[in-house]
């Protein structure tokens, strides 16, 4: 049986003593905050955590008449979620939800992906949804189809992918053709849609990408499309219907499947032609929320590794026997595990630590009252998606990856629970933009706009810092390696985008490189930032001693053995674009 634990001392350390979320317009007291977020922890310690695998196991299933079932134990679950108020945390009151910040959503959805992956990718598509509806659909759809989305009595999709447009969606064919009474008329598949059809919400709400007759080609050409499964009018069924449940890998209790659309109603949201623009409204939110299952899995295995190290005896200690009344010692005593849990660890704080960061800015940019404070921090959130959602799941995946090495050929069985994390977290390394896509999203449209306005949304913060804290005792070990790692940055964006500007391909090639560079970077400013906060507590003499402590013993390992890889990775981005492009295709 695998453990999982909340953690809510990380959380609220990063909340009030690293990025000063207080502040947020409609972010609750401090009592209200611990009050929800321990309500949070509870119900995925306690209702989410004990149906993992065996919803896992189970799986979603389909009847003859095409209707999708859920494992086990899911519908209940969520009937408590939505009695619990959580669809709506960061909802707006004029639809029931709470109004919270974004970021208060955000954390509970790391708990929830920590305990129950697959169970959280139900509400993470139907809050996309919600939003995208809020803010481009017609205030008559908003009225009939909002309120449903807060409650989570309807649920959302988001309906992309087709067989030959997986994330190129210039190539989707799906149609969609006017109807008198001022609906369209939608006609085509979607492939692998995430909570496409299931039992567990009265209706289900499809955000769907069509064309219109004599549409531009590519993406000028695409428009988007409220569906639902059901009219809320007169209780009919829509003509959309799951015609297959995919065979996944992981996240079997998620209910993935192809819809077609066999002249199923639907009504326009937005301006036609601009519904790749509409629908980036729901993929800025859920690649951030992708990152942040990376975070969680990753919590989640390392909780469980740690715990294993000290419980496996295996062999003897290679400096002598540390437990000699035992047959052998704890396998927590030998380097190579040692090594695995403190890289996951200090990867998972940071990159929490920097998800958290980018979730406060998210909710500066919609909410402050300062149109310039909004600017600076949309610039930030731009910039940092891409290296929450790559960087986030690629951790996610290696500590998984770590994890069942940990656990050796028990973590290999199945039911063990380690390796179902591996399966489960692979996805996100996928969906929602390719990490590959995020890297060239990065250096391609991100770092070219305005002659490097984003970057500035993170380099002048850390500059800043980094001046102001020139004399802090307590940082003078880690100010010199981030400077030198900063330093290397700096080279790399230079290099990227004067080789970029002349041959793309250079940009391309170095783009996974440069995205791993500016994420180690980041979290290192991160690093400084908490060891600044966990010193200046120790200094103080605050309760909790022991978890300051260990956080600068983490900060240690981190400044020593992880941020000097950006060395590497730029020794790497500027061989260039040769020896990758010039290679022959017939030798492959």
């Amino acid at each position: 049986m695998t453990i999982y634990k909340a953690p809510l001392e990380d959380v609220r350390f990063i909340l009030n003593d690293v990025i000063g979320a207080s502040g947020l317009a409609d972010m609750p007291d401090n009592k209200t905050v611990e009050s929800v977020l321990g309500e949070a922890a509870r119900f995925c310690e306690d209702v989410l955590l004990p149906l993992n695998v065996s919803g896992d196991f189970e799986g979603c299933s389909q009847d003859a008449d095409g209707n999708v079932r859920v494992p086990k134990g899911f519908a209940d679950a969520y009937a408590d979620f939505c009695k619990g108020g959580w669809a709506g945390v960061s909802c707006g009151k004029e639809c029931g939800g709470q109004g919270r910040p974004l970021l208060l959503n955000f954390i509970v959805s790391e708990m929830i992906s920590g305990a129950n992956m697959s169970f959280g990718l139900y509400p993470m598509l139907s809050h996309a949804a919600y939003k995208t509806i809020e803010k481009h659909a017609s205030d008559e759809l908003k009225k009939i189809y909002m309120p449903k989305l807060v409650e989570g009595t309807w649920t959302g999709t988001m309906c992309m992918t087709e067989a030959q447009a997986g994330s190129d969606l210039g190539l989707i064919r799906s149609m969609a053709e006017p109807l008198d009474d001022g609906s369209y008329k939608i006609t085509g598949e979607k492939i692998m849609i995430t909570a496409g059809d299931h039992d567990l919400a009265e209706n289900i709400v499809h955000l769907v990408l069509a064309r219109l007759p004599g549409a531009l080609p590519g993406v000028r050409g695409i428009s988007l499309f409220l569906v639902p499964k059901i009219f809320p009018d007169s209780g009919k069924r829509n003509a959309v219907r799951c015609s297959r449940l995919e065979d996944t890998t992981g996240i079997r209790a998620s209910a993935v499947g192809a819809m077609a659309f066999d002249g199923a109603k639907g009504w326009l949201v937005g301006d036609a032609g601009k519904g790749v623009r509409c629908m980036f409204t729901m993929v800025n939110e859920t690649r951030m929320m992708v990152g942040l299952q990376g975070i969680g899995v990753a919590e989640a295995c390392y909780q469980n590794a740690a715990a294993y190290a000290k419980e496996r005896v295996q062999m003897r200690s290679i400096s002598g026997a540390k437990f000699p009344k035992q047959p052998a010692d704890p396998i927590l005593v030998h380097p190579d595990v040692r090594q695995k849990l403190l890289t996951m660890r200090s990867l998972t704080e940071g990159c929490r630590a920097l998800a958290l960061l980018a979730g406060r800015e998210f909710d500066v940019s919609m909410r402050d009252a300062d149109p310039k404070r909004r600017a600076k921090a949309a610039d930030f959130v731009a910039l940092m998606i891409p290296v929450v959602k790559a960087f986030g799941t690629d951790m996610g995946f290696d500590s998984a990856n770590a994890a069942l090495q940990i656990f050796g050929g028990h973590g290999y069985i199945r039911g063990n629970g380690i390796e179902q994390y591996l399966r489960d977290v692979r996805v996100a390394m996928i969906y929602e933009g390719t990490n590959g896509i995020q890297a060239l999203d990065l250096v391609t449209r991100k770092m070219s706009q305005d002659y490097g306005r984003l970057l500035r949304s993170f380099v002048q913060p850390a500059v800043t810092f980094l001046a102001a804290e020139k004399d802090n005792k307590a940082l003078a070990n880690y100010r010199s390696v981030f400077l030198s790692a900063f330093n290397k940055f700096q080279m790399a964006s230079l290099y990227v985008s004067t080789r970029g500007a002349v041959d793309p391909d250079e940009a391309g090639t170095g783009a996974a490189d440069y995205l791993r560079i500016l994420a180690y970077v980041a979290l290192g400013f991160m690093w400084l930032k908490m060891a600044r906060a966990a010193a200046s507590k120790l200094a103080q003499g605050s309760a909790g001693t022991s978890f300051y402590e260990a956080k600068l013993r983490t900060a240690d390992y981190f400044f020593s053995r992880m941020l000097p890889q950006v060395h590497a990775h730029y020794r790497a981005l500027i061989t260039g674009a040769k020896p990758i492009m010039d290679f022959p295709a017939e030798d492959f």
